[in-house]
């Protein structure tokens, strides 16, 4: 080979190594480069469904690809959650999960299409929302401590309406039930809509219920707040924590957090984190999130999947002691 031979070749190389040099980065950078599917494991128009379109119009700004909402109900949201677990690691399909993703592990156990912990990317703690206490305004009781002592003089005489069997507002009765060494009859309702409805109607003696489900029965009169689970929230002023009423482990709370399929590339990972926590970051995100009783969050991925096992190994308990079983 000729010396001019020599110098092509080695500036070809040098031309192809600088080219590759680029492409790195240059791919890196370019996702997305096209909509990404947010899978919400329930129907429209639920509390996880207006987490994720709350969040997907700004974090689409911030990607500058579309964000939309596919919902897939049904299965205690095992379907929609199994949909998520058996996407492609790309970055193009998430999902919008609650408090039963981290619920049905110690509920179902085995029986889980999924494991929790093995097959998900957690991305960012989005939001949550207190649970509130209340009972109806016949009741005669006007704070934590009545409640408990009138459940304390005739054991097994308070109802105890739960909605939906192994949800969080269940969870939420039923560690209210175990801290403060009640015997009450737990009343069983498919949703928390006819739940309320006996509340009000005095036909059951109290309830956990988010905010946002009870705010203007409160606002009306028409239940009695006695405490709240996470601590005070602007919707309810006056209104003390269940620390405050003296059972601090009365803190159930629903939450609701962006997740992947497991094995997200790191930089994938990175750029979808961000846009969530400038998403929930947004002023008008914020003020929307807290006018309908959440609280906005944004966690990094790290403290987000510590937040998993927390609440994993916090449910399991409260399942395990109260002998709950999925229907």
């Amino acid at each position: 080979m000729t010396q001019s031979s020599r110098r092509q070749v080695l500036a070809g190389l040098t031309a192809l190594t600088a080219a590759g040099v680029l492409a790195g980065p240059a791919r890196a950078q370019a996702y997305p480069q096209r909509p990404i599917k947010v899978v919400v494991p329930y129907a429209a128009g639920g509390a996880s469904d207006i987490v994720a379109r709350l969040v997907a119009v700004p974090m689409g700004q911030d990607l500058g690809q579309s964000l939309y909402v596919d919902n897939r109900g049904g299965g205690a949201s095992q379907i929609g959650t199994q949909a998520i677990a058996s996407s492609a690691p790309d970055g193009y399909a998430v999902g919008v999960v609650d408090s039963a993703f981290t619920i049905n592990p110690g509920l179902f156990g085995a029986k889980l299409p999924y494991d929790t912990k093995r097959d998900f990317t957690p991305i960012s703690l989005l939001a949550r929302t207190s649970l509130v206490l209340v009972v109806p305004a016949s009741l005669p009781v006007s704070s934590v401590e009545d409640l408990v002592k009138l459940g304390k003089a005739k054991p097994g005489s308070l109802t105890m309406a739960t909605a939906g069997m192994g949800t969080a507002v269940h969870l939420g009765c039923e560690q209210f039930r175990q801290e403060a060494g009640l015997d009450v009859v737990s009343v069983p309702y498919r949703g928390g809509g006819p739940a309320i409805m006996d509340l009000i109607a005095g036909k059951v003696d109290f309830n956990f219920s988010t905010i946002p489900a009870v705010l203007e029965h409160i606002r009306a009169g028409k239940l009695k707040a006695l405490g709240i689970t996470t601590g005070h929230v602007a919707q309810l002023p006056g209104v003390p924590s269940m620390a405050e009423a003296g059972l601090p482990k009365v803190d159930a709370a629903p939450d609701f957090g962006l997740v992947g399929p497991a094995n997200l590339p790191p930089d994938i990972l990175a750029r979808l984190a961000k846009a969530a926590r400038a998403a929930v970051s947004d002023a008008a995100i914020r003020k929307r999130m807290e006018e309908i009783g959440y609280e906005p969050i944004g966690s990094t991925p790290q403290d987000y999947a510590a937040h998993i096992d927390t609440m994993i190994a916090k449910w399991k308990h409260i399942i395990e002691v109260g002998n709950i079983k999925p229907e």
